[in-house]
C-alpha cells in the first residue's frame, strides 16, 4: 500500500475517534442544558449536525480515496503476475530454440549453409533474450534512481542509422522505411539512446510485424531533435491509452493476447527520456497505427 494511502486511513481513524469523543461530550452537555433556554439548546443541535455532516463528507472522500489506491494495488498485483507469467514464458522460448539448434548441429552433419542458417538464428534468439534480460535490469535500476545518463557529443545521425541496420539483420522480413538527415549532433547517453530506440522499434515490430513498413524519422530542428517511429498496427485502444507508460502494463486482453512481450519496454523509453531530459508523446497514425515522438533539446 502506498505511503499516502496509509497516512490518509490513519488521520481519517484519528479523525473518527476525536469526533466521537467531541460528540459525545456535547451530547452530555446538552443533556445538562435540558432544563435551560431552548434557544440555546437549539444552537447545539444545530452545531452538532454540521459537524457530523462535515464528518460525514470526509469520511465519505476517505474511503474513496482508499477505495481508488486498493483498486490500483490490485492491477498492479494482478500485472506483476502476468509480468512473471509471460516473462517466464519469454525466457524459455529461446532457450529451447537455442537447445535444438545446437543439438541439430551437435546430431547431424550438416551442409555449410544449413549450419550458417542454424547459428544466425540461434544468434536471433540470443539477441532477443538478451534485449528481454537488460529490459528487466534496467526496469530495477531506473525504481531505484540507479541509471543517470552520462552525455557526449555524438553524431545521432550516424548512431541511429547504425541501429536500424541492426535491426534489419535480426528481423529480415521486416521493411523499415529511415528518414534521417545527413547530420544532426547532440549531447546524449548512447546507452540511453540505444535502449529508448530498441524498445520502440521492438514494439512496432510486435504489433505491425511484416504486414507493414515501419518508419524511422530522425528531425532535426532549432535547439532539438526530434525521434519518430511510425508503424500501421492495429492501434492502441482508447481505454488502455492512459496506462500505456505504467510498469507491466500490456495492450489488450490478459486472455487473448498473442503479442509477446514483458509490458516493460514503454515503460522504461519513458522513464529514460525524462532522465535525459527530453518528452515522449504517442499519437494515432493513419489509416492504422502509432506514432511514437522523441524529443531531446540540445544542453
Amino acid at each position: 500500500m502506498k505511503r499516502q494511502t496509509i497516512i490518509i486511513f490513519y488521520v481519517l481513524g484519528l479523525y473518527a475517534v476525536i469526533q466521537f469523543a467531541w460528540w459525545g461530550y456535547h451530547l452530555i452537555e446538552l443533556t445538562e442544558q435540558l432544563k435551560r433556554e431552548p434557544t440555546e439548546i437549539n444552537k447545539r443541535v444545530v452545531m452538532i449536525i454540521g459537524e457530523g455532516l462535515v464528518f460525514f463528507a470526509i469520511l465519505v472522500v476517505g474511503l474513496w480515496r482508499i477505495r481508488v489506491s486498493f483498486k490500483k494495488e490490485l492491477q498492479l498485483s494482478q500485472r506483476q503476475n502476468n509480468f512473471l507469467l509471460s516473462v517466464t514464458h519469454e525466457l524459455k522460448t529461446p532457450l529451447a530454440a537455442n537447445k535444438l539448434y545446437l543439438q541439430t548441429l551437435q546430431k547431424h552433419d550438416l551442409i555449410e549453409e544449413k549450419r550458417h542458417d542454424l547459428l544466425k538464428k540461434a544468434v536471433i534468439e540470443n539477441q532477443r533474450l538478451e534485449l528481454l534480460i537488460d529490459n528487466i535490469l534496467n526496469a530495477s535500476r531506473l525504481e531505484n534512481n540507479a541509471l543517470k545518463p552520462s552525455k557526449e557529443k555524438v553524431n545521432l545521425s550516424e548512431f541511429i542509422h547504425q541501429l536500424i541496420e541492426r535491426t534489419r539483420k535480426r528481423n529480415p522480413n521486416v521493411q523499415i522505411i529511415e528518414n534521417i538527415p545527413t547530420e544532426a549532433t547532440l549531447n546524449a547517453d548512447l546507452f540511453f539512446i540505444e535502449t529508448i530506440f530498441n524498445n520502440l522499434i521492438e514494439n512496432a515490430i510486435k504489433y505491425a510485424g511484416n504486414q507493414s513498413p515501419i518508419q524511422v524519422i530522425l528531425e532535426k530542428m532549432e535547439k532539438k531533435v526530434k525521434l519518430s517511429v511510425k508503424d500501421n498496427g492495429p492501434g492502441i485502444p482508447k481505454e488502455d491509452r492512459p496506462y500505456l507508460f505504467q510498469k507491466f502494463f500490456r495492450v489488450g486482453n490478459e486472455e487473448t493476447r498473442k503479442q509477446k512481450g514483458s509490458g516493460l519496454g514503454l515503460y522504461i523509453v519513458s522513464e529514460l527520456v525524462k532522465s535525459h531530459g527530453g518528452t515522449i508523446t504517442f499519437s494515432e497514425n493513419e489509416p492504422s497505427g502509432v506514432i511514437f515522438e522523441v524529443t531531446l533539446t540540445y544542453d
